[in-house]
């Protein structure tokens, strides 16, 4: 047994690590925390979903999102980092009910708030395009430099054929070339500059569309990831943020696109008030049915962006975990599971990109047939001797001039028909309800940390009375795996009571304010994640004061040693370079560092072989001596450190004592703790 963290086994039964038992507590995690905290992906395993399309809706080259695109086979594609409320892997290995593998949830995110979205999905593109406002302004400025360069570029070679060609006058001939040549370098500086900074300003369109994604995500009120995967979340603040950000930063060719409309409309009532008036009156009626042309690829892009976030939800909630897929016998339902994620996106990639083609075809074939019209016109006047050779010259070089703002225009209007269904998508994320309302009420600079719950009902909690005392170290053990959960969630406040309260130093913490809940409560769960920086950066996360003592009391110090650089080891994704007991002590470490007036921990030491777990928690106890301390758990060595012990069944406190008396007189104890 290494020291550092060979983690074989579990307090249930010292079973060895990797054959998915793990004893009494390896059944609590699969019954009720997810994937094992040893849930290790192979480095290397492709996880990713390639249906999640590009920027212009179309359909990844060589996608692998076909229908036969399998998991494969051993590659743990965990059920759902959150295995239901109470269930039990069944005979038949189906994916349990609840675990986020049907559509309902993703139905759920596309149904839940969508009228609100809606309406507000147009203020989300207006703000992000009124906070660029500045670079937008500046960059349409100097974009209609560039295209109103562009337009007079056949007006001044008509000029040159008409005073210099015709005449035969070599100083006409060089005064014009010279203004030519000066035309080019207006045009190509302005459009430089302009396309830096309509660049910078789609990008921190973007940056700031994913900041306040981020903020409403990490909002203490909870209540954004309802209804979401993690992948989904990740998938809106990136994708559908990048989208928002394109088209602010089109914006500003879009309106130089219809500078340069206006600046050859004027050149052409130069030459031939016809010609002028067949630009300027067809041109806005084309737009008009270029923007119903965007409708079905609006909706479809929304579609597409709803099926990729699903996709990339279910891949990452898939590569969750290793060991529990394996435990339940539930691989050919996880991998059906992937195939109906990735079928679904890509034949929502495909209508998009089917939209999209037929959105380019229309446009072009709209705007295509208008600049044969006006070059058929100008040819006809010359014939008629209406307008000169050189006027005729410059007539025909803007009628293909024209093509260009029409088809920046055609571009524009696809990416907006996109941004509008990102801009819904990130609405629905932004007015999320809360989870639960802030409060006013606060606590002292240090709180007591005393704790009492009064008559609480949720979920499977049917009137829960307890008292925790200041300073002191009590357990929790709960045979039904729902009700630790819902215990955990109504002391960390991610929701209320449905009836009766949760006190810290007698104020209610549906009154109290969550800055100050979260400073005084802090609730570590069994799978909290590590990051990826150094292990001492992950346990100095939230720290008061030095790492070294918590670092003791957890055993991560042993871990650290075994690490090639020690402390100053980078940890991979999620701390997935280490084993899961070294993962759970590193875990363990940064809540301890944290100190808070109360400590409410959850299977702190399921992965951890039996001499350490006894090791953790005699120094655990020490540690925390004088603070408020709640272990939710099933591990005697924990339990037999705590100074009393609360039973909770049936939804109720059972039975309250040391845990020599209760495993001495309670038979559903004993089988609880010890089975």
């Amino acid at each position: 047994m290494s020291a550092a963290g060979d983690d074989t086994g579990s307090t249930g039964g010292n079973t060895p690590e990797g054959d998915g038992t793990h004893g009494a507590e390896g059944a609590r995690e699969a019954d009720g925390t997810g994937a094992s905290p040893d849930a290790n992906v192979p480095e290397g395993t492709d996880v990713s979903l390639s249906a999640t399309v590009p920027e212009e809706s179309r359909a990844p080259e060589g996608t692998s999102a076909s229908p036969d695109a399998n998991v494969p086979e051993g590659t743990d594609v965990s059920l759902s980092a959150t295995v239901p409320e109470g269930t039990r892997a069944s005979s038949d290995a189906s994916v349990p009910e609840g675990t986020g593998t049907t559509q309902g949830a993703d139905s759920a995110e596309g149904t839940r708030g969508a009228t609100k979205g809606r309406r507000s999905g147009g203020a989300v593109l207006r703000g992000a395009v009124a906070g660029q406002r500045g670079r937008v302004a500046a960059a349409s400025v100097l974009g209609s430099g560039h295209q109103a360069g562009e337009a007079l570029v056949p007006v001044i070679i008509g000029v040159v054929i008409d005073l210099a060609v015709a005449t035969g006058s070599p100083r006409a001939l060089a005064l014009w070339l010279a203004v030519l040549g000066g035309a080019f370098v207006v045009l190509s500086f302005s459009y430089r500059f302009a396309a830096r900074i309509a660049e910078r300003g789609s990008e921190q369109a973007a940056h700031e569309l994913r900041l306040r994604l981020t903020r409403r995500v990490l909002d203490p009120r909870g209540g954004a990831e309802h209804g979401r995967l993690p992948g989904a979340l990740t998938n809106i603040a990136s994708g559908d943020a990048e989208r928002v950000g394109m088209a602010v930063g089109l914006l500003a060719l879009g309106v130089a696109s219809i500078a340069g409309l206006a600046v050859s409309a004027a050149a052409l009532l130069r030459i031939s008030v016809p010609l002028g008036l067949l630009v300027l009156l067809g041109t806005p009626p084309l737009l008009y049915l270029a923007h119903l042309v965007s409708r079905p690829l609006a909706r479809r892009s929304e579609g597409e962006q709803e099926r990729a976030a699903q996709a990339s939800g279910t891949a990452a909630d898939l590569v969750a975990g290793l060991r529990v897929l394996k435990g339940l016998g539930a691989e050919t339902a996880a991998s059906e599971r992937y195939r109906t994620t990735s079928r679904a996106s890509l034949f929502s990639a495909l209508r998009a990109s089917r939209a999209q083609a037929g959105h380019d075809g229309a446009v072009l074939a709209l705007t295509g047939g208008f600049i044969a019209a006006v070059a058929l016109a100008g040819a006809v006047l010359a014939m008629r001797g209406e307008v000169s050779i050189g006027g005729l010259v410059a007539a025909v070089g803007l009628a293909q001039f024209l093509h260009g703002p029409f088809r920046v225009l055609a571009f524009v209007n696809g990416v907006f028909a996109q941004a509008r269904a990102s801009s819904q998508r990130i609405a629905e994320v932004l007015e999320s309800p809360w989870s639960v309302p802030d409060g006013s009420a606060s606590l002292p600079p240090e709180p007591a940390g005393e704790l009492r719950l009064d008559g609480v009902r949720y979920g499977s909690l049917h009137g829960v009375d307890a008292r925790v005392e200041s300073g002191s170290l009590v357990g929790v053990v709960a045979p039904d795996p729902r009700a630790a959960a819902d215990l955990l969630a109504c002391l960390a406040r991610d929701a209320d009571p449905e009836e009766g309260s949760v006190e810290v130093d007698g104020v209610d913490v549906a009154k109290l304010a969550l800055e100050d809940l979260r400073r005084a409560v802090l609730v570590a769960e069994h799978d909290a994640a590590l990051f990826e920086t150094s292990l001492a950066d992950n346990v100095a996360a939230a720290a008061r004061g030095p790492i070294d003592r918590a670092l003791d009391a957890a055993t991560a110090d042993e871990v650290a040693e075994a690490l090639p650089d020690g402390r100053r080891t980078r940890l991979a994704e999620r701390g997935r370079s280490l084993s899961g007991g070294q993962r759970q002590r590193v875990a363990l470490a940064r809540a301890l560092a944290a100190d808070p007036p109360v400590l409410v921990l959850h299977d702190p030491t399921t992965a951890v072989d039996t001499v350490t777990e006894a090791r953790v928690a005699q120094r655990l106890a020490a540690l925390r001596r004088g603070r408020t301390t709640v272990l939710v758990t099933t591990s005697p060595a924990l339990l037999d450190t705590a100074d009393t012990v609360l039973f909770l069944d049936g939804g109720t406190v059972a039975a309250q004592g040391s845990h020599e008396d209760l495993a001495r007189t309670l038979k559903t104890y004993r089988e609880t703790v010890f089975a």
